[in-house]
């Protein structure tokens, strides 16, 4: 009996790791998402809110939706950015001395010499990537006759 649940157990596991859906039901509530739907010539852009075994609900400006999942040809989403949206730079860098900076220097003495540069560099959103295509339909091959 223990070794039926096992195989049953390990059945359950392989079928759920080889759905793809199951990596859009990990996905947190907020994410941004491009949704491809059968038929449609353009993406639907919304957040995700819940996706459902059979459906997936979404949120555009403000208003829940629920398209179906057979409706659906593919979905990307946008990772979350790390860090924040302005990025700081700064570069030192120190030279030692020689002859130019000794006689540029008012007591004309040798020494060294550093100079520093900041920049803020504005991060842009990442890319969006795919996470789920839905599958090619299986075609039933017909048995060769006798």
């Amino acid at each position: 009996m223990r070794g039926l649940a096992m195989v049953l157990l390990a059945a359950v596991t392989a079928f759920a790791a080889d759905d793809p859906w199951t990596k859009v039901r990990d996905l947190k509530s907020g994410t941004e998402l491009r949704i491809f739907k059968k038929g449609g010539l353009h993406p639907i852009l919304a957040k995700m809110e819940e996706a459902r075994p059979d459906s997936l609900i979404i949120v555009i400006k403000n208003e829940e939706l629920a398209i179906q999942r057979d409706q659906i040809d593919r979905i990307d989403y946008r990772p979350l950015k790390t860090g924040g949206r302005v990025a700081k730079e700064t570069r030192e860098t120190a030279q030692g001395p020689d002859a130019t900076t000794a006689a540029e220097s008012p007591n004309n003495v040798p020494g060294e010499s550093t100079s520093a540069s900041t920049n803020y560099v504005i991060n842009s959103q990442p890319d969006f990537q795919t996470i789920y295509r839905r599958p090619a339909p299986q075609v039933k091959t017909p048995e060769p006759k006798k």
